[in-house]
């Protein structure tokens, strides 16, 4: 929730710890303050007498993404994001094999705009979970607190001691997913009227099944995803969706495509599993995933292929000139690691293409420099005029630099043959030159009011992210 926390939230969050210990002690046995239990047993609903006075106001009425929980309710509406997620990681075969159990207690929502708290604690051999959930919040923090309780559920199933700790843009990118990929009315509502006698329900009806991503491509057409660095430390802004969807967006197809590899959702699991038994899920990540990503950077270089790939294809509005701005830096900050011993995690930095060609040899520095030449040609398609031009200029000078030539060329793309013309000196007197072009082209549209920037034989006008 945002803002200080009152009384009665302290209240209720120091009570958490004791409730925990309750509900351990009580795993195995019925519930007899328990308003309702999941089909599969995994989740048991425990609900307050009195509801919030936000499910008869007008924001909670005019606004179709806000459902309005009751025990019985929820208890469905767990089952089928349970379902969902197994679907999703092919989990299936693991349905009911845990002697988990999850715990949901309602409580009277105080805003709708209420953070969701999932607590965890071991009794014995078993892992107990409770997650305060406000009985009035929107579909998507819903479905991301049971997609996170689900998750942690089976990553804990080895743990020891301690409890597993999700990455953020795993459990936020796949609750996404989840979401997308279901039918209307996966989440209902309860009713909030009585018709003749009937109830009267609200269903969430959207276009889906046809393209889960349809959402992302619309935030990410006029924004770059965000790197690999920035989806592992999200702010709170970014999880709570203030930033306009762009973390979410991002985390979606971030998860969509590690899901799409060989055997992805397998690795998924595979570092589910190894989670508790580190404190970084890098460690984790590169322990399931080690066959697809060597080195760290191997995944930051897959990452933005993947990022320009899906911008490529999407067929919408190109990038603004600010997002354009802002990927066109990103691929011409090249990341460099360093390990300060081996068991360490690598320390990132970033340098520039001049700095690879200088001090990196031919034989290290031609894949670097050709990566980012594919990534250039890829991104030049989204970008705004003024800084297409840019981007078609930097990958003709490495082009040149790699001893490639223009071989075809077609309205706002060009692919090149291989020639080599090995001059470094040339070539990093060339970048300074485009590198101070690209500073006139920020200042001029840091100057402009309305995003619109001038250059010669091109005018071009959008509006700043």
């Amino acid at each position: 929730m945002k803002g200080p926390l009152n009384f009665r939230a302290a209240f209720r969050l120091a009570l958490c710890g004791l409730s925990l210990a309750c509900l351990g002690a009580r795993a195995q046995t019925a519930l007899p303050h328990a308003a309702a239990r999941s089909v599969s047993g995994m989740f048991v609903v425990i609900g307050e007498h009195e509801v919030s006075s936000l499910r008869v106001s007008s924001d909670a009425a005019t606004n179709a993404d806000v459902v309005r929980l009751d025990p019985p309710l929820l208890a469905i509406c767990a089952e089928r994001i349970r379902e969902a997620v197994q679907r999703q990681l092919g989990m299936v075969e693991d349905a009911g094999s845990s002697r988990s159990r999850i715990y949901l207690a309602l409580h009277p929502a105080e805003s709708l705009d209420e953070n969701v708290n999932i607590i965890s604690g071991r009794f014995g051999d078993v892992w107990v979970y409770r997650v305060d959930l406000p009985d009035v919040l929107s579909r998507s923090r819903l479905v991301r607190a049971i997609t996170g309780a689900v998750l942690l559920e089976y990553a804990n199933l080895s743990a020891g001691a301690r409890s597993a700790e999700l990455p953020p843009w795993m459990v936020t990118g796949l609750s996404a997913q989840v979401l997308a990929e279901n039918f209307p009315g996966f989440i209902p509502s309860a009713p909030d009227k009585t018709i003749g006698g009937l109830p009267e329900t609200r269903f969430f009806s959207t276009r889906r099944g046809w393209d889960p991503l349809a959402g992302a491509r619309r935030v990410l057409g006029t924004h770059p995803a965000l790197t690999v660095e920035e989806l592992s430390w999200p702010t709170g802004r970014q999880l709570s969706g203030g930033d306009g969807g762009i973390y979410r967006a991002s985390a979606q197809l971030f998860v969509s495509r590690l899901l799409g590899l060989p055997d992805g959702p397998a690795h998924v699991r595979g570092m589910l599993r190894l989670l508790p038994r580190y404190y970084n899920w890098q460690f984790a990540f590169r322990g399931a995933f080690g066959a697809d990503f060597p080195k760290p950077a191997d995944l930051d270089k897959w990452w933005t292929l993947q990022t320009l790939d899906f911008s490529a294809q999407g067929g919408g509005p190109s990038w603004t000139p600010e997002a354009s701005r802002t990927m066109l830096a990103k691929l011409l900050s090249v990341p460099v690691e360093f390990w300060a011993s081996s068991n360490s995690l690598p320390f990132r930095a970033s340098t520039s293409l001049q700095a690879i060609i200088r001090n990196f040899g031919r034989p290290k520095a031609d894949p670097i420099l050709l990566s980012t030449l594919q990534e250039l040609q890829m991104a030049q398609l989204q970008m705004s005029p003024q800084f297409a031009v840019l981007a078609s200029e930097y990958s003709r000078t490495l082009a040149g630099y790699l001893g490639q030539t223009e071989a075809r060329h077609f309205p706002g793309k060009s692919w090149w043959l291989p020639r080599r013309l090995p001059d470094g000196g040339r070539t990093i007197a060339a970048l300074n030159t485009l590198d101070a072009r690209r500073r006139r082209v920020e200042v001029a549209m840091d100057g402009t009011n309305d995003g619109a920037v001038a250059m010669p034989g091109l005018t071009a006008r959008g509006s700043n992210l």
